[in-house]
């Protein structure tokens, strides 16, 4: 199995501009032969907390249709990120799209402080199956929690993808936390940033891909965008350039 994970520079709050960024990167994917895609978190909107709730989308908005022709139509799984409205307040969400099937939303279901007076947790891991792998998505802050991968290992899951917006001062703590759950638990661990202004920090990227044994085997650059692709069964991965 081929799973793919795309660094981007969102547009702060313009969704249709991101959305074609996206459209354009999950074809690069596909033509590299990825079976699942994913990217940074927010990632449609960009990491604005503060306007989170003014742009809050359900899954079922036609605009993300295209993600839907997409998944069919390159027989490829889609994870993008966008805040969702709930009972309550608007969840930090990754919007699943695939080959065939209902869209599925996965929310943070553990926020950090600074998330707390603009976003409600989600409740519930999901996992995500192709070539007999079982993928299981984590949510930037949740990601560096021990009780994240281990609950989602117990639901079977053999490769972690993180969706994160990350500084610097978290990409140091990525750097230190990911190797020892990839290690510990002899799962693959990708990680998803994006680059550029983000609320009040300004995302670093670096996105990267760790195996079994805790060895990075990937990374991208700090600025600009690009893709990395992880052969499972191989353990080969792939960097995929913005041009």
């Amino acid at each position: 199995m081929r799973v793919a994970v795309v660094q981007t520079r969102p547009v702060a709050c313009a969704l249709d501009a991101n959305v074609k960024t996206h459209e354009l990167w999950i074809k690069k994917a596909a033509g590299r032969g990825a079976d699942m895609v994913f990217f940074p978190e927010l990632s449609l909107l960009g990491y604005e907390p503060k306007h989170a709730a003014r742009f809050a989308t359900r899954a079922d908005d036609a605009r993300l249709d295209i993600f839907q022709l997409l998944s069919h139509a390159l027989r490829i799984t889609v994870g993008v990120g966008l805040p969702t409205p709930a009972d309550g307040g608007v969840r930090i969400s990754m919007l699943v799209f695939q080959p065939s099937g209902a869209r599925v939303v996965y929310s943070k279901q553990h926020l950090h402080g600074d998330e707390l007076p603009y976003f409600v947790a989600g409740d519930g891991q999901i996992t995500l199956r192709a070539g007999g792998e079982v993928v299981a998505p984590a949510i930037c802050y949740e990601s560096l929690l021990d009780a994240h991968c281990e609950a989602a290992v117990a639901l079977g899951a053999t490769v972690y993808v993180a969706s994160v917006a990350k500084s610097a001062n978290g990409i140091a703590k990525a750097d230190a936390h990911y190797p020892s759950i990839a290690r510990r638990h002899s799962l693959p661990v990708l990680m998803a940033n994006c680059v550029g202004p983000c609320d009040d920090f300004e995302a670093v990227g670096g996105s990267a891909v760790w195996n079994a044994r805790g060895e990075l085997v990937a990374r991208l650059p700090s600025t600009g965008e690009g893709a990395l692709v992880l052969d499972t069964s191989t353990g080969d991965t792939e960097t995929v350039a913005a041009q």
